[in-house]
């Protein structure tokens, strides 16, 4: 199982003391730092996700981890013609289309691939067109993964964060969506990644799910590295992903 490692907080936390000073010298943590600490923790990709409001992730962030930090880079974006332009400019390895508001914390739920498949699909089919692999992140929903399919995209990411968020009486459940969605998603022929809510305590409850190609963890990898460093929190939870079975 591969790891994709989030550094959008790395970002966030920078932003909360030099947003109004984007050029200061002192501009600290560095998300390209984060990066490369991620790559020699063990990670097999860079997820970055650069918001319509650029609440974290800037431009300039996204294009420096591209030149400088030798993982493939997946690069998180909203269904956007700014979006798309920029993704197209950037040219990065992956590109999964999530859901965006402006009034969200973080991305909350899945993209609505049903219905938006047109707009979906175009987007699609014009970053492929670019030499890039698309994946889309949506609710573990049989008629979301048909959606997906329908729309052309090499892979879907299942959104994690009901499961993560479960109490004893719905894990079971959230646990069987995920089981059903990602059949359903190998069956189709398309890859199947998750995300969203993922950490060092609830990772090994998704052990269960199968066909599971990558999962992409972040703010619980950012949280941990404040105590034990990026690199180590990194490793550390690469090392928790080897119990997972072969699907």
């Amino acid at each position: 199982m591969l790891l994709g490692v989030n550094i959008d907080h790395v970002a966030t936390l920078r932003q909360a003391r030099y947003a109004l000073l984007p050029d200061s010298p002192h501009a600290e943590p560095s998300p390209l730092q984060a990066a490369l600490d991620s790559r020699d923790g063990g990670a097999d990709s860079i997820t970055i996700h650069v918001r319509g409001d650029r609440r974290h992730m800037q431009d300039r962030d996204a294009f420096e981890i591209r030149k400088l930090c030798p993982l493939p880079l997946n690069f998180e974006m909203g269904v956007t013609a700014e979006m798309t332009k920029l993704a197209l400019k950037l040219r990065p390895d992956f590109a999964c289309l999530v859901p965006e508001t402006r009034e969200e914390v973080t991305t909350e739920g899945g993209l609505d691939v049903a219905g938006r498949l047109a707009e979906v699909k175009n987007c699609v089919a014009t970053l492929q067109d670019h030499g890039i692999r698309v994946s889309l992140f949506i609710d573990p929903d049989l008629h979301q993964i048909a959606a997906a399919v329908a729309s052309g995209a090499e892979m879907v990411e299942l959104h994690t964060g009901c499961f993560a968020n479960s109490v004893d009486g719905t894990h079971e459940r959230e646990i069987g969506r995920l089981i059903e969605a990602a059949k359903a998603g190998h069956a189709a022929g398309i890859q199947v990644n998750a995300g969203h809510g993922i950490n060092y305590s609830n990772i090994y409850r998704l052990f269960v799910v199968p066909h599971l190609v990558e999962l992409n963890i972040g703010h619980s990898i950012v949280a941990r590295a404040m105590r034990v460093g990026f690199t180590e929190a990194v490793r550390e939870i690469k090392d928790l992903m080897v119990a997972y079975p072969d699907a």
